[in-house]
């Protein structure tokens, strides 16, 4: 925690400057009230001493007044830093969170994400922003102030501080209470982040309509909100009995100080001025209140550590997918574009090692998401991959960019392997198209420019055109300004897909990931989307994953997947002859006899269904 505080240590150091200051200058009065006491207004001749009072008058409303005037710069300083160490806070826990891999995200609800972010960094600020120079403050006016006391007194010193102690281990006892309690708290507002992204995201609201689950979402908010509440009264009432016992205390104390002293002078003890003893209980009143506020901040940075916790949970998240020392960075013109998985080995949950060959003392195969896969791409094929779900088709797609990294053999581009690899040089050689299209909730020149932020509007326009989406996108009342809406659904299924394609065809990659990338969508929208990825795939190397074994017809060559391993490669003539899993697979999508006949525009299915307007080539 004190290593944030680092980056700023020369305005730290000027704040402690300021405080050292403004303490010290805060014990003078006391001690210059006993000087006014004992020499300027009662003294044996000669009093009152009008001159001498005069200047002690003048130096008593000075002090406060320079006090406050550093106090303001004081607290502006303080602030400064304490929101610098919280942007700094903030940016390294976004940026940490932004090179984990996708294995993180997949594993852990965005609504634990956002709360670690907003409320686990926002409820550590007091302590940031305040806390550390009150620390600082309470300390060095504590120090001078019992400086202050011993030399007037030291036995009325002692019987002012002889229960501190027990309260110190009090309120450590009570930090650590409040502590469980603010962890539980944290945990309940991550639950309700969570809930309340998970059901009020235009996807959430729809599911909760068509089933009619309104109802049981609003209860469920109100049971997390309920304990959310109930928590916060706890984490509130925590201590609450032990601070009024410790201000009880530091009220009762200067009346037993007078007792004490009108005992001592009964008895002939003559040491103690009356001056002094006005003093001393000036400062006695002037040390409680720090002394309580320290009371009150060991406790209160007890609970923050339960924050600091989660957030240093997160910062101390390896990472799993880096740039190894010396990667490549490789020329996009000057990449081929050959694709090639050499003996590939890999899993999603953690557990034992890849084992050497499939045998008799091997783990069973469905734990591998991918068991010894091995293929070539050849610089500008369409290569399809094909097989039934659970193969490990989308695997290989999430291979190819390294958002996960093999456990065994390679992924390599142009005989690189895709580890020795720059991230950025790799990311802008492959280009990908998924099936469920992201959009932001910004506009469509905004969406389309997150490809390469330097575009023109004509190189904009051209890759709307090539995904045959400008047509449409200048209807909208916007046009290229049109805010898309949430994740795009002010927008058809067909006409984000093509706006993704844009956005690729805009990056321009040497290698294309199409992964399902028109599985989701109506014959027509398909029709439209098919069209759009011809000019995407023309001239650079394209791996299409697909269920509709319609739209891979042309590939120059087809892998079928099973259990995680090829069974099967060749073109489609060759597999449909072969009479293997294609085959089958062919046969249950085409059943009833329908026949394929290409065309130069698509696909033509005979048999009394057809998905695409013959043209020629027919």
């Amino acid at each position: 925690m004190l290593g944030l505080f680092r980056p700023h240590r020369r305005w730290v150091a000027l704040v402690t400057l300021a405080i050292v200051l403004s303490a010290g200058m805060g014990v003078a009065n006391p001690l210059l009230l006993r000087v006014v006491f004992d020499r300027a207004l009662f003294c044996r001749s000669g009093c009152p001493d009008l001159h001498l009072l005069g200047v002690l008058v003048a130096a008593m409303c000075c002090i406060p007044v320079v006090t406050s005037a550093i106090g303001v710069g004081q607290t502006l300083l303080t602030n400064r830093i304490g929101q610098r160490v919280m942007q700094d806070l903030r940016d390294s826990l976004y940026a940490h969170l932004q090179s984990m891999s996708l294995r993180f995200f997949t594993e852990t609800r965005t609504g634990e994400i956002q709360s670690r972010i907003a409320n686990d960094v926002g409820g550590v600020q007091t302590v940031v922003t305040e806390t550390a120079s009150s620390i600082m403050a309470n300390v060095v006016i504590i120090v001078s102030t019992l400086v202050a006391m011993l030399i007037i007194s030291w036995r009325l010193t002692a019987l002012s501080l002889f229960l501190l102690p027990f309260f110190a281990y009090l309120a450590h006892r009570v930090g650590g209470a409040r502590r469980r309690v603010a962890l539980a708290t944290q945990r309940s507002k991550a639950e309700m982040s969570a809930i309340t992204e998970e059901t009020l995201s235009v996807s959430g609201i729809l599911l909760a309509k068509v089933f009619d689950r309104r109802q049981s979402e609003i209860e469920r908010f109100r049971r997390e909100n309920r304990r959310l509440a109930d928590l916060q009264v706890r984490q509130t009432m925590v201590g609450q009995g032990f601070f009024a016992v410790v201000q009880s205390f530091f009220s009762i104390t200067p009346a037993l100080i007078y007792l004490v002293a009108g005992i001592s002078m009964a008895h002939g003890d003559t040491a103690l001025s009356p001056g002094s003893l006005v003093a001393f209980t000036t400062l006695q009143t002037r040390l409680f209140y720090p002394i309580g506020m320290m009371l009150q901040v060991a406790v209160e940075v007890q609970a923050s550590l339960a924050l600091f916790a989660r957030i240093f949970e997160y910062l101390d998240l390896p990472q799993e997918i880096v740039d190894r020392p010396g990667a490549h960075v490789l020329d996009p013109d000057s990449v081929r574009g050959e694709v090639r998985l050499r003996d590939v080995w890999f899993r999603y949950g953690a557990g034992d090692r890849a084992p050497a060959a499939r045998d008799q003392d091997a783990p069973p195969v469905r734990v591998w998401a991918l068991a010894g896969v091995s293929l070539d791409v050849a610089p500008g094929q369409l290569a399809a991959i094909v097989g039934p779900s659970g193969a490990g088709k989308t695997t290989i797609s999430y291979l190819i960019p390294r958002l996960y990294d093999v456990e065994r053999g390679a992924v390599e581009i142009d005989g690189v392997d895709v580890r020795d690899i720059g991230l950025s040089s790799l990311a802008e050689i492959v280009g990908m198209v998924t099936q469920e299209t992201y959009l932001f909730h910004a506009t469509v020149r905004e969406n389309l420019l997150y490809a390469r932020p330097g575009a023109s509007q004509d190189e904009i326009e051209a890759a709307a055109r090539a995904a045959h989406i400008h047509d449409r996108i200048v209807t909208f009342d916007g046009g290229y300004d049109t805010v898309v809406g949430e994740r795009g659904y002010r927008m058809s299924g067909g006409e984000k897909q093509r706006l993704a394609i844009a956005r690729v065809i805009l990056k321009d990659p040497r290698v294309l990931i199409l992964d399902e990338a028109t599985s989701a969508l109506d014959t027509t929208s398909e029709r439209l989307v098919q069209s759009a990825l011809q000019p995407l795939m023309r001239g650079r190397t394209t791996i299409a994953i697909a269920h509709r074994l319609s739209t891979i017809l042309a590939a120059d060559v087809i892998f079928v997947l099973d259990d995680g391993g090829v069974v099967e490669q060749g073109s489609h003539a060759e597999l449909v002859h072969a009479g293997g899993l294609y085959a089958r697979l062919h046969r249950e999508q085409f059943q009833g006899g329908l026949v394929e006949a290409r065309c130069s525009n698509g696909v033509v299915l005979a048999g009394g269904q057809m998905v695409t307007t013959p043209g020629d080539g027919c």
